[in-house]
């Protein structure tokens, strides 16, 4: 294969799961944006936030189920920064490494296809289908770079 050809499968295989990473790093500023400003992620009863405010979970006395729906809200958000924040540097700056990495490839699209699930069953479907483009995004691009690998080694 000429090496101009390589470069331009390379680049593509890497582009594809970079922009993956990009829309979910992007998601997941959008939500902590949402969690900690405006009232998108608030009840529309406000009496239902208010006995949130209140209500302890049987778990500990520590917190308020509101307090814990801002956590989990925020920490979900994380991941999907982290996320984006990990795929995108190793697609684009550790090609070979990631490209290499079966554990790596598969965590990655495993981990999407996870919050796919979660977000078809618990969600409502504008995550579900960025999540699910960027699914689609990331399994693309690592098919393209395994067969790259395959036919460079």
């Amino acid at each position: 294969m000429s090496q101009n050809k390589e470069a331009v499968i390379t680049k593509l295989a890497s582009g594809l799961i970079a922009l993956s990473a990009v829309l979910c790093a992007a998601l997941g500023l959008l939500h902590l944006v949402y969690t900690f400003h405006g009232t998108n992620l608030h009840p529309r009863d406000a009496e239902l936030r208010s006995k949130m405010e209140n209500a302890l979970p049987m778990l500990t006395n520590e917190t308020t189920m509101w307090k814990a729906w801002i956590g989990f809200n925020a920490t979900h958000s994380l991941g999907l920064l982290l996320f984006g924040a990990i795929y995108g540097y190793l697609a684009l700056a550790q090609r070979q490494l990631f490209f290499r990495s079966g554990f790596l490839l598969v965590a990655g699209f495993v981990m999407l296809a996870a919050y796919a699930y979660v977000s078809r069953h618990y969600f409502f479907s504008e995550p579900f289908h960025m999540i699910l483009l960027a699914g689609i995004l990331y399994l693309t691009g690592m098919v393209v770079g395994l067969i790259w690998t395959k036919f460079r080694t």
